[in-house]
């Protein structure tokens, strides 16, 4: 699997962050696999879920584009002009008879896969306002790619037989600039719910996880999708209404690191780490870097921070490592940066952002 996507995002815009809570993800350090899915779900379990008709305020601070309007993902057609936008509150459905007409409560996970639960029936993280008239035609089929399409949306979305090897029944599918954003929808939900999603009947689950050919699909949706600017702000917006947060969009490497069967934290050569973490991220006046074992003393470890241009702009060299080491970042501006930790055999480099707090 390739790691370019997790650099992309440093180059391709700037924007506020919320702080994460300080130790918010303890748990989850050094974990990998079933094991780092299961903290997760112990961090993320219980979310402060709003109801159902809250949902039409919660929106317009969880999914408002630039110019104010709606973001419909179902509409929205990216770096151009969509056939329609939504204006809040104004265009709520109400009826419709074909699109452009409103916009309703879209359970993206829909919401007879699994009885009409709470606290999933009103949980943001899978919920988006979008046109009513797309909403009913996607009915509650499983997202999948498309081979034939029988109705195709004024963006682009499609209805139609499955090309997704492992599923043959008709599948929707949104447009490619949103496939990641449904697909860490998807990670978060079969996360935070891994205690009852082995009651939901869908062919996109299977057990208590997501079915094969689901997850197959979904990691390569989420690796030729990055993480965006709407979905960093969107996590942040619905943590202030709900407290918990979607771990796969703070940490897209984490998707990997639980479902993708040939992920391999880096092995360094001649030394005895296995993989470093940092924390927190985004950060504000410091960072601690970890390993999951102690490092030699006689191990030299310079650790860079880098602007996105390469200038390097902090320093630090130690031989005493041992698990945890803390990094004073109270000079640096608010920014993204390339964190590297270098060894005498070995390099790992990750994206960082610093954000101001209020």
């Amino acid at each position: 699997m390739k790691y370019i996507w997790l650099f992309i995002l440093v180059f391709s815009f700037y924007v506020s962050f919320s702080q994460i809570p300080a130790g918010y993800y303890d748990l989850a350090n050094g974990l990998t696999g079933e094991e780092l899915r299961t903290a997760l779900h112990q961090i993320i379990k219980s979310p402060q879920v709003t109801s159902y008709s809250g949902l039409w305020t919660a929106f317009q601070s969880t999914d408002k584009k630039p110019n104010g309007k709606v973001w419909d993902m179902y509409s929205d057609i990216p770096d151009g002009t969509p056939a329609y936008e939504y204006t809040f509150v104004v265009n709520q459905c109400g009826n419709y008879t074909s699109e452009g007409q409103c916009y309703n409560r879209e359970h993206s996970v829909p919401a007879s896969w699994f009885n009409d639960a709470s606290p999933m029936y009103s949980d943001l993280f899978h919920l988006y306002p979008t046109d009513g008239y797309v909403n009913n035609r996607r009915a509650n089929y499983p997202f999948g790619n498309v081979a034939s399409p029988t109705w195709t949306s004024t963006n682009g979305s499609k209805l139609g037989s499955s090309a997704v090897p492992g599923y043959t029944g008709t599948v929707f599918e949104p447009i490619d600039a949103y496939k990641g954003d449904f697909a860490r929808t998807y990670f978060y939900m079969v996360t935070c719910y891994m205690d009852k999603v082995q009651n939901w009947s869908s062919p996109m689950f299977s057990g208590n996880n997501l079915s094969t050919w689901a997850i197959n699909m979904l990691l390569q949706w989420h690796e030729s999708d990055p993480v965006s600017e709407k979905e960093i702000n969107r996590n942040n917006a619905v943590y202030q209404i709900q407290h918990n947060r979607n771990p796969y969009i703070d940490n897209p490497e984490w998707v990997l690191a639980v479902w993708d069967p040939n992920y391999v934290p880096s092995k360094l050569p001649n030394s005895n780490i296995s993989y470093f973490s940092l924390y927190p991220n985004p950060f504000t006046n410091n960072i601690k870097v970890n390993s999951t074992e102690r490092l030699e003393t006689s191990k030299i470890l310079k650790i860079e921070i880098l602007n996105i241009s390469g200038q390097c702009l902090k320093s630090v060299v130690t031989s005493d490592f041992s698990r945890e080491l803390n990094i004073d970042t109270n000079e640096l501006p608010e920014g993204f940066y390339i964190l590297k930790i270098i060894g005498s055999n070995f390099e790992q480099n990750f994206r960082i952002v610093k954000v101001i707090q209020n």
